[in-house]
């Protein structure tokens, strides 16, 4: 059943010391997620730290939303063993990023969370007023 993949799958593949086969032979197609145990492959998230994902989203999210992407600053803290990431924007953009009754402001943190969970880390995001 080893080659039975579909689009979308996410599979491990246990590394060892035999040579490990090519990614086309083992029948992958384009959007497939995939992780080899025991390093190795062509992924490339292995070189980045724990909290690039959280925090390339949460700077994604704040610039897109902001009117002055220049002026949007993402500190990281690590704290107790989670990432606390804090939100500097423009005063005007105070309100676009937080939005009516914090309801973006929420939407940030859930998908900022998800990227945490994908890296292993629990994550809190904090929009700070300067």
């Amino acid at each position: 059943m080893s080659g039975d993949y579909e689009a979308g799958d996410v599979n491990t593949i246990a590394g060892g010391d035999a040579e490990e086969p090519d990614d086309d032979d083992l029948g992958y197609e384009e959007g497939d997620v995939n992780a080899r145990a025991g390093g190795g492959g062509r992924d490339d998230d292995d070189n980045r730290s724990e909290s690039s994902t959280p925090l390339t989203v949460l700077t994604y999210l704040t610039r897109a939303l902001a009117d002055e992407p220049d002026a949007v600053v993402v500190e990281t803290e690590h704290r107790r063993g989670s990432l606390v990431l804090r939100v500097h924007v423009a005063p005007e953009d105070m309100g676009r990023v937080i939005g009516r009754r914090g309801r973006t402001a929420q939407a940030i943190r859930a998908l900022v969370g998800a990227a945490g969970a994908r890296d292993g880390t629990q994550v809190s995001v904090d929009i700070v007023d300067d």
